[in-house]
């Protein structure tokens, strides 16, 4: 945790919270502070600043806080993925609220389980969670948006289309010969299927409305592994 993300209902007056949960438990067993240390703080969907420890003991901990400076700029990108397996989406979600995608849309695929949407990890807490999790890790304050669309066509011929305006669409597809490019300067909307890829019908209906198939190379990654490597290339 190298940000503590507070909320508004951590605060007690205007510049003072307290904290009574996971965050104090992490405080006192990694921080390991003192009355008067400051910590790192931010103010979800807020600026970033410093919190003076003003009391401190085993159930909870009280600060001053200020803020003072913007959060990270997040990056032009939207990602479309597939919906994995929970353990893995979980960790997914994470890592790309940490690397600050912004606006996350978790898709149905022929190959994806039809139990998948049945998981409590999809609970609005239980995805919030893990963004918390990945904006503390990379001291942001801004919580993505993530949408949950069960339905591949209806999303791909009714949405898709305004989706992609403005921006450079890829659909990772391995056995493309197009590999994915470098470095890119403008905003992008990334489609990731499932493990085993999306099927040639899903693939066909993509590219028709405007996305372009790419590949990272010879090697065939899975989701975990995939998804930071096409982030970090494109961006």
């Amino acid at each position: 945790m190298n940000l503590i993300l507070l909320f508004k209902d951590d605060f007690i007056d205007e510049n003072k919270v307290r904290l009574e949960d996971r965050r104090l438990r992490h405080i006192l067993e990694v921080h390991r502070p003192l009355i008067g240390d400051g910590l790192r703080v931010g103010l979800a969907r807020g600026l970033i600043g410093t919190g003076c420890i003003t009391s401190l003991n085993d159930t909870s901990l009280e600060m001053d806080v200020s803020f003072i400076h913007p959060p990270p700029s997040p990056l032009p990108l939207t990602l479309i993925l597939a919906l994995p397996r929970p353990k893995v989406l979980r960790r997914i979600l994470l890592s790309v609220t940490a690397m600050g995608v912004k606006r996350i849309f978790l898709l149905n695929s022929y190959r994806v389980e039809k139990s998948f949407w049945q998981s409590p990890v999809l609970e609005p807490e239980s995805i919030q969670r893990q963004l918390v999790l990945g904006l503390e890790q990379s001291c942001d304050t801004i919580l993505p948006e993530v949408f949950l669309r069960p339905f591949f066509k209806p999303f791909a011929e009714d949405e898709i289309p305004e989706l992609i305006k403005d921006t450079l669409p890829f659909i990772a597809h391995p056995t493309t010969p197009e590999p994915c490019p470098r470095d890119v300067r403008q905003p992008v909307t990334l489609a990731i299927g499932p493990e085993g890829g999306f099927i040639p019908y899903e693939v066909e209906k993509l590219i028709s409305c405007g996305f372009h198939a790419v590949q990272l190379g010879e090697r065939i990654l899975n989701i975990e592994a995939a998804v930071p490597s096409l982030i970090s290339r494109l961006f």
